[in-house]
């Protein structure tokens, strides 16, 4: 029979009732849940000081890794599937059609290069499944176009690398920020992408090690898309030939998101195509 403990049943409310009353009300409402739900899995699990310590160690370790290149905490969140969750209550809260969101993962980076519809956003790279992307940006509930969406766009080389992560690679190559027009359009070249290890160099990597999970994420293209009056969209497009494309140690795949990339011909530029429609809602 399991030992009972008895720990002192004011301590919690005593926490939670030290926020001040001119404390934010969603905030002072998220703070004092949280704070019940931490107390009683420490209670429930018996969390001694050196798991703690372990623990706080864990999270200083992913602030020291992230810098502007590379953003460990988010990592960290994304394989126990605090991000993918949070996109999904966001989505079904939401209720505006808007295309589904998903992570935005560690390797976003701001100021990418600006480039005209119809160009490419590969450098450097000969070997590869070069891709003709082309849709367009629509309001959610009109169906209209929108003008003025900012698309932002960026994916790793075939060895599974994002620039940053590769001394081969130019700075900011297979990145790009492309704007509609008055039809909404877009176009770009890219690269059918690969499916790729997530860095096992830091707390992230290691968490999975140790829960002895696999580190792979399907093939994929990350997208943020904004524009005037409307909610930004952060999502991504899945491979549906990729193997892991329903079995992604971050936990981000959505039906909806799953693509085919089709056989091109006549294009000496791309050997594949993907199609796609991007809608928005209203902010």
């Amino acid at each position: 029979m399991s030992r009972q403990y008895q720990f002192d049943p004011n301590f919690t409310n005593a926490v939670v009732n030290a926020t001040g009353p001119k404390s934010d009300a969603r905030l002072r409402k998220i703070v004092a849940s949280l704070t019940r739900h931490l107390h009683d899995f420490c209670r429930e699990n018996l969390i001694t000081a050196d798991d703690f310590r372990k623990a706080i160690e864990l999270l200083n370790w992913s602030g020291r890794m992230s810098d502007d290149k590379r953003n460990e905490g988010n990592l960290l969140a994304n394989v126990l599937g605090l991000e993918a969750l949070v996109d999904e209550i966001s989505h079904v809260v939401a209720d505006d059609g808007a295309t589904e969101p998903t992570v935005l993962g560690p390797f976003w980076r701001e100021n990418a290069p600006r480039r005209s519809m119809g160009d490419s956003i590969v450098s450097g790279i000969e070997a590869g499944d070069f891709t003709f992307m082309s849709g367009r940006v629509l309001d959610a509930s009109t169906g209209e176009p929108v003008e003025k969406a900012v698309i932002d766009i960026w994916e790793t080389a075939p060895n599974g690398k994002y620039e940053q992560q590769d001394p081969y690679q130019v700075d900011m190559n297979l990145r790009g920020l492309f704007t509609t027009g008055k039809d909404g359009t877009y176009s770009f070249y890219c690269l059918r992408p690969t499916t790729y290890s997530i860095p096992v160099d830091g707390p992230a990597g290691l968490l999975l090690q140790l829960l002895d999970r696999h580190t792979m994420r399907p093939a994929h293209i990350h997208f943020m898309i904004q524009a005037p009056g409307y909610k930004t969209i952060i999502t991504e497009l899945f491979d549906r030939r990729d193997k892991h494309v329903f079995d992604d140690s971050v936990f981000a795949v959505r039906n909806s998101l799953v693509v085919d990339f089709l056989p091109l011909e006549d294009n000496p530029k791309a050997q594949f195509q993907l199609q796609y429609d991007f809608k928005l809602a209203k902010a």
